[in-house]
């Protein structure tokens, strides 16, 4: 399979090691400096860039008619705008604000916890995110998608960073040393505390679930998830 790199920082060089380890060929390895010759040639794109390079990355992709995979964060305002374009070109993509497979079976978890949760009144849940100082957007995209599946499962209606009101998640976000990204979840009461908690000891993970949701998407038209990746529906 031949992948384009969109974004070729830390994360798309460990995406590069893991693609190649699994028998794949890099046909592109775009940054801010080069263009996206070559991007026609592959099979697949990931895009592992930054939030003002991303919707031109994934534009560039569905003009191309070549299926893409974003892992980039911190863009989502224009969410809407690329799902039609996808249509418009019968595009494939999946965008994930976190590929790993462990925090997405984390998801699934946080899911089904809070819609047991839901029953229970004497519990107010919060968040903390940990991530390291060079990560641009805050909360992370890990944290609001945790936030969001919460949301959907219980009486909450939003999340803030601030100081919470009743129907309110709050969002604990600290920014320290080269940590990959640590999620809690907790469930607070006057008696006893719930928690759920994943921790990425690395990027590896990160990378991995990317490059199994780029094998998996090639030959395919439409929005995906990576519930459709993990078969977890």
């Amino acid at each position: 399979m031949k992948i384009a790199l969109l974004g070729y920082g830390k994360m798309g060089q460990v995406i590069e090691r893991i693609a190649l380890e699994r028998g794949h060929e890099i046909v592109l390895k775009k940054d801010e400096f080069n263009t996206y010759e070559g991007l026609s040639n592959a099979d697949v794109a990931i895009d592992f860039s930054v939030p003002t390079a991303a919707v031109s990355n994934i534009s560039s992709c569905f003009h191309a008619n070549v299926p893409v995979i974003s892992g980039t964060t911190g863009w989502l305002e224009h969410y809407d705008e690329m799902l039609a374009l996808c249509a418009a070109k019968n595009g494939a993509f999946i965008s994930s604000s976190n590929f790993s497979l462990g925090v997405n079976i984390f998801f699934e978890l946080n899911e089904y916890l809070a819609k047991i949760m839901s029953k229970f009144d004497n519990y107010t849940v919060e968040m903390e995110e940990i991530h390291h100082t060079q990560k641009l957007d805050a909360p992370s995209g890990t944290a609001i998608s945790l936030a969001k599946g919460v949301i959907e499962n219980s009486k909450y209606t939003n999340w803030t960073l601030e100081n919470p009101e009743a129907n309110q998640i709050y969002i604990d976000t600290k920014r320290t040393g080269t940590v990959p990204g640590t999620h809690t979840v907790t469930y607070n009461s006057v008696v006893d505390a719930i928690e759920i908690k994943h921790t990425a000891h690395n990027r590896e993970g990160f990378a991995l679930g990317a490059v199994i949701a780029a094998e998996w998407i090639v030959g395919k038209q439409g929005v995906f998830t990576m519930k459709d990746v993990l078969n977890l529906k």
